[in-house]
């Protein structure tokens, strides 16, 4: 299984059409969608051109205006394509003439049409019970009033989102973002008197810009289309949840799948023109149990990747669902976890990238703080900067231009990032030491400077996100060695057995096993809970590192990949779990067989 990861949350199965102002039109894929990507994709060509070039001095409205080398790229490339064309030519008009009596002009816009195509289903119990497929169009304008160093994105000043047109109906579009360019330049002009406000309750001014400038980019890449028979698809997912029937005590089996392909477009003001797509194939089983003294017992794991091809396919999709049913049964007959330890536990390297995501990828996102706070940024590395997080021999990049990692496609690959700026290759700790934070425009202090990881949701606001986050020791073991090592360590301690987690549920073990020192054999226990598993753990307990690297898709609003080895620490605490068992039906399901 390419990614066997235990979804923590069942709204996570729709996240990437959760964007504010996108609903995602329930239908059959009509022609004019299928239409409109056969047009963009003859328009575009098979590979992406990037051109880049410097922003001329301000215009008289105080909006940069275009290069030559810059505006002569944009308008070819918005010739070929409708969107594009529509986008440049009503962008090229608001910064002629947007202006309202006693406001300053807009020092900046920016135009995103995000186009999203998607496919849904889902089985339960051996039968389909939901299908559809979506196609919709969402426009997000932000009208920037100030300078570089003090401006209007602020509260209401950070953007205004609505539905765009589906259909690539050039005049339809103008009018919807003239419309949008217009509240967004209003809201701009209230959001700077608000911001200015709160800002002269404090007596030190910001030590950084508002907004970072960057070069101009012109980026237009192919267009991304889904291309697939549902069918098949559709059948595997009931095939497998038909699986309830060996096991009376199943409570819950389903099993769903979301393909979806992205296009997004941006322009802005200061010569940037871009188009890039991308496709995400999701595939999900999902099953719960419960144990006779009514502990719930659940398991989710799944699938994602970049390419179709990728997927497993029928005969594999099943197998994995008969294990996973098997590891229920198996849950369900583990004994419990009773006793308090503390000792060494062995991570997988698909729980290590749950860990590695979390507390790591989670604190090295360069967000600013709220307004007075002096902080460098939030989260638990705010004041961690070139300070050790992890072990001297550990380091981690995030490199968002890697494209394919052991021969399985990274969803967190992008050449642009959602903010119009090339992505970048980008070392966050060397040697256990944080050394960078990941930013996009938004400039926090020591780093005033995008580094290509301003990405957005769905019609959201980009924030500094991760691409593919690598983790890398210089130091290795093999799993084998790792089994040795832990058990070494127990036998120096005299304790009878360790711990070895396969998958996690947020930081909670779904399959926990006891690793005994006398012979190395394993038996699953369930009803454990990890206590002081932290960034302190991590920098200070974690004492060996495999050689085994997973490639971690992480489908979302969202895409991002964690790539990291298995892991073990030398203390952590296991305890019981605190959660209260619930009770058992009250009576038995229907049979099987209809009368």
């Amino acid at each position: 299984m390419n990614a066997r990861m235990e979804l923590t949350r069942r709204k996570s199965l729709s996240a990437a059409t959760q964007g504010a102002g996108l609903m995602v039109l329930i239908c059959v894929l009509s022609l004019n969608a299928a239409r409109a990507q056969e047009k963009n994709e003859k328009a575009s060509g098979a590979n992406s051109a990037v051109i880049s070039g410097e922003s001329s001095s301000g215009s008289a409205t105080g909006v940069k205006a275009l290069s030559p080398v810059v505006a002569s790229a944009a308008a070819s490339a918005a010739a070929s394509d409708p969107i594009l064309a529509a986008m440049r030519e009503e962008l090229e008009r608001s910064k002629s003439q947007l202006k309202m009596e006693n406001i300053a002009p807009p020092y900046y816009i920016e135009y995103t049409v995000l186009d999203l195509d998607e496919y849904n289903a889902e089985a339960a119990f051996g039968a389909l019970r939901q299908k559809q497929c979506g196609h919709g169009r969402s426009a997000r304008v932000v009208v920037r009033v100030g300078d570089y160093k003090l401006d209007s994105y602020y509260g209401p000043g950070t953007g205004f989102v609505d539905l765009a047109p589906a259909e690539d109906n050039p005049i339809a579009l103008r009018r919807q973002l003239w419309l949008a360019t217009d509240r967004a330049y209003k809201l701009a002009s209230e959001a700077l008197a608000a911001k200015k406000a709160v800002f002269s309750q404090f007596s030190s001014g910001q030590p950084f810009d508002d907004f970072a400038a960057a070069i101009p980019v012109q980026s237009i890449g192919s267009w991304a289309k889904l291309e697939f028979d549902p069918a098949p698809w559709d059948a595997m997912l009931a095939k497998a949840t038909d699986l309830y029937r060996t096991d009376p005590k199943i409570e819950s089996l389903t099993s769903s799948l979301r393909f979806r392909a992205v296009n997004r477009y941006f322009v802005n003001t200061e010569g940037t023109v871009t188009r890039k797509g991308y496709t995400v194939y999701f595939m999900n089983l999902s099953g719960s149990t419960q144990a006779d003294d009514g502990m719930r017992l659940e398991r989710s794991p799944y699938y994602s990747t970049g390419s179709l091809t990728e997927l497993p396919t029928s005969k594999t999709f099943q197998a994995d669902a008969v294990k996973m049913v098997a590891t229920l049964k198996a849950l369900r007959e583990a004994p419990m976890v009773d006793e308090e330890y503390r000792g060494p536990i062995i991570f997988s390297n698909d729980a290590a990238s749950d860990v590695f995501y979390g507390m790591i990828g989670g604190n090295v996102v360069g967000k600013r703080p709220k307004p007075g706070d002096s902080s460098r940024t939030e989260g638990e590395f705010a004041s961690s900067y070139k300070s050790r997080v992890l072990p001297k021999d550990i380091s981690v990049i995030d490199d968002p231009t890697l494209k394919v990692f052991d021969g399985k496609s990274l969803i967190g690959s992008y050449d642009i990032d959602d903010e119009g700026v090339k992505a970048e290759k980008v070392s966050v700790i060397e040697n256990g030491e944080l050394i960078n934070y990941l930013v996009g425009r938004e400039p926090i202090r020591d780093f005033p400077e995008s580094n290509g990881h301003g990405r957005a949701a769905p019609a959201q606001p980009p924030i500094p996100s991760l691409g593919n986050l690598i983790v890398t020791s210089k130091q290795t073991l093999s799993p084998e060695e790792l089994k040795k090592k832990l058990i070494a360590v127990c036998q120096q301690e005299g304790k009878e057995y360790g711990y070895r987690v396969e998958t996690l549920a947020g930081y909670s073990p779904r399959l926990l096993y006891r690793v005994y020192a006398k012979d190395g054999h394993e038996e699953l226990v369930r009803g454990a809970e990890f206590n002081e598993l932290d960034t302190r753990a991590l920098r200070n307990d974690l004492i060996a590192v495999g050689n085994d690297p997973l490639v971690s898709n992480r489908e979302g609003q969202i895409p991002m990949t964690v790539i990291s080895p298995s892991i073990l620490f030398d203390e952590i605490e296991v305890k019981r779990t605190d959660a209260k068992n619930a009770k058992l039906p009250e009576y038995p399901p229907p049979d099987l067989i209809t009368k």
